[in-house]
């Protein structure tokens, strides 16, 4: 079905998946209360430039903003893998997020021994998953497909 779409069409779809996934995180975040690590933000940014890209794209359509929004499905999906394999214990996280980290704490709030600071997200833990993928290998899976019609719309264009 969608081999036989304009691109313009495939444009649309593609940003408004990473609009969908975006829309996704901030209510597992702010309704389900789940709070990112420094990956789960990490594979924000490429969603967002990808919605960016799709604005464009539409007022001005060109094949090369369709590639740079593959580079930018692309590049949430290698985050998500590499937040996956952390998960999965297949390699070592980032040190500020795979516990221990200080990061973004005041000097005040680490010498007031009555300041309640927050522990920092782990990044090696997952707080929910669906049939067993974590939302970090969700976003990749995801994101490898909305890579695939970017790839199909810049082929079209």
């Amino acid at each position: 079905m969608l081999t036989t779409l304009p691109s313009r069409v495939l444009v649309a779809f593609a940003g408004a998946g990473s609009a969908a996934l975006l829309a996704g995180a901030f209510a597992f975040q702010y309704l389900g209360g789940l709070a990112p690590c420094a990956l789960c933000l990490w594979q924000r940014w490429p969603h967002a430039v990808a919605v960016g890209i799709m604005v464009l794209a539409l007022l001005v359509p060109n094949r090369w903003l369709m590639v740079l929004g593959t580079l930018a499905a692309l590049a949430t999906a290698a985050i998500g893998g590499f937040h996956a394999g952390v998960e999965l214990g297949w390699w070592e996280g980032l040190q500020s997020c795979s516990g221990g980290s200080i990061a973004g704490v005041s000097m005040d709030d680490l010498l007031n021994p009555n300041a309640a600071v927050a522990a920092p997200v782990r990044c090696d833990q997952v707080p929910w998953a669906m049939f067993g993928i974590s939302m970090a290998g969700w976003n990749m899976i995801a994101s490898l497909g909305l890579a695939g019609i970017w790839t199909l719309a810049a082929r079209r264009a």
